[in-house]
């Protein structure tokens, strides 16, 4: 098995499509039989109710106070290859109850150790902070994947981002790297949301995925139905938008022993598919199955 690769997803501006990234790229990985890992770091535990899980006994906290292995407390999603840690009431007092403690920043590396060998990729979702948590996902990380709206406040954020990486890379993690930055809600019809993307790119150069993740109705749909976007509708721009963005992160390690083969459902990865794997085609404009929303 390739050498373990931990990403966390981050942003300390909300609403910019972090846990939605973090949700549907793990989701990506784990459809084409890439051992994956989905950490919700999150007190909010949105990336937990994406996939249906909202109460458990076993969660992140558990691992970050050393009460459980990381393997006892993941969770199987209807994803074969996908496991998701989930977040849960107590992390919302981990904040408080890490920053006295003089390690506080090396409780999640210490909890990935074991994790490490059993998986190819992680994929952490942070909270939309720079507090004891993210750092703490900072620490563990191998690199950062920054989730970027074009809109103007976003590149002030970036800014102030991407000093907190320099920051850790001095004092904790010197290993730290940017994995890239992402373009989402993008839309071209909005002049603003062209010029931002043409400046992120001029500075950050092929660091900034060629992928953009465009603004879809059955993306913001998916979480509701308690579903990544690839088992709610594979065939939506959305899904498109993130298979393209996963296979484009995986082909930038192909030098370093990631496969960079296409990402595409394999067969038997996702439950309910046919003996060839193939999903029923579903329509963008089709009315939800599992329940009725009123999204707009």
């Amino acid at each position: 098995m390739s050498a373990c690769r931990v990403i966390a997803v981050v942003n300390q501006k909300g609403g910019v499509g972090k846990t939605t990234t973090a949700v549907n790229l793990a989701a990506c990985f784990g459809v084409s039989e890439r051992a994956t890992l989905l950490i919700d770091l999150d007190p909010q535990g949105n990336a937990s109710s994406a996939f249906g899980v909202s109460e458990t006994p076993r969660q992140v906290y558990d691992c970050l106070i050393g009460r459980m292995a990381i393997k006892d407390a993941v969770l199987p999603t209807e994803l074969s290859s996908l496991h998701l840690l989930p977040a849960g009431p107590d992390l919302v007092g981990a904040e408080i109850e890490l920053v006295t403690a003089d390690d506080r920043a090396l409780h999640l590396d210490r909890a990935l150790e074991d994790a490490r060998n059993n998986y190819e990729l992680i994929i952490i979702d942070c909270p939309p902070s720079l507090g004891i948590l993210t750092l703490n996902a900072l620490t563990a990380a191998d690199s950062i994947l920054i989730p970027l709206q074009c809109e103007y406040y976003a590149l002030e954020g970036l800014a102030r981002l991407m000093e907190t990486r320099e920051l850790i890379r001095d004092s904790l993690n010197p290993k730290l790297e940017l994995e890239g930055i992402v373009l989402t809600m993008v839309d071209q019809r909005n002049n603003l949301s062209r010029q931002v993307e043409a400046e992120v790119r001029q500075h950050f150069g092929n660091k900034v995925y060629r992928t953009r993740i465009p603004r879809n109705v059955r993306l913001s749909e998916a979480p509701s139905h308690g579903q990544p976007i690839l088992l709610y509708d594979i065939h939506s721009r959305g899904a498109v938008a993130y298979l393209k963005l996963a296979e484009e992160i995986l082909s930038h390690h192909a030098n370093e022993g990631t496969s960079s083969t296409p990402v595409s459902p394999s067969p038997g990865a996702i439950a309910g598919t046919t003996d060839a794997g193939e999903l029923a085609p579903t329509d963008e404009a089709s009315t939800p199955t599992k329940r009725e929303t009123n999204h707009e």
